[in-house]
């Protein structure tokens, strides 16, 4: 199983992006293969319908969403919503690389959870035609502190961020053997 995080933040050190390495972590744990993308590090030029000849960086991104079989994808929690940085991310994606993948949505917010966030980036994985797992993860106030890791300090995050990912893998593998099934057919 090949699942690719994207980590939606354009800060250093960002909590969301922390929590992302740690899940990461968890993943390996599981013997998944994991493509990590960092936003803040692999920048992209502002999305425009214009132009349909992408960047380098784009493109690497690309190919690592069609390259998986499930994404999880971090966000903070700005104003409501998700950041800018993971939403000029997301227009460069179609419908067609996500359609039928597992999508697991993680946040980071200033106030107690992230919410409004969640709820926006599951609308537009419902969009891009991907499957929404039934589980999330958001931190905020109370239970963002994490170790240097990224792991929650506060054990029933902890747990929670440990359930929610293996809701994730086993959403991704049943997936992925029914679209393996669906092709041999």
């Amino acid at each position: 199983m090949k699942v690719t995080l994207i980590a939606g933040s354009n800060r250093a050190n960002a909590s969301s992006t922390l929590l992302l390495r740690y899940v990461q972590t968890l993943l390996e744990a599981k013997e998944v293969t994991v493509r990590f993308i960092d936003l803040a590090e692999l920048q992209l030029p502002l999305f425009s319908p214009d132009n349909w000849d992408f960047h380098p960086n784009v493109k690497l991104l690309l190919e690592a969403v069609v390259d998986s079989d499930g994404l999880l994808l971090a966000t903070p929690e700005y104003h409501g919503s998700i950041s800018g940085t993971l939403k000029n991310a997301l227009d460069y994606i179609t419908g067609n690389q996500v359609a039928g993948k597992a999508v697991l949505s993680v946040s980071s917010a200033g106030g107690p959870l992230g919410v409004s966030s969640l709820t926006h980036l599951q609308t537009i994985v419902r969009n891009l035609h991907g499957i929404n797992c039934s589980d999330w993860i958001s931190v905020g106030y109370g239970s963002n502190t994490l170790g240097p890791d990224g792991a929650p300090l506060d054990e029933k995050m902890r747990d929670r961020v440990r359930d929610a990912v293996n809701s994730f893998a086993n959403l991704t593998c049943r997936l992925t053997a029914a679209g393996a099934v669906a092709a041999a057919n």
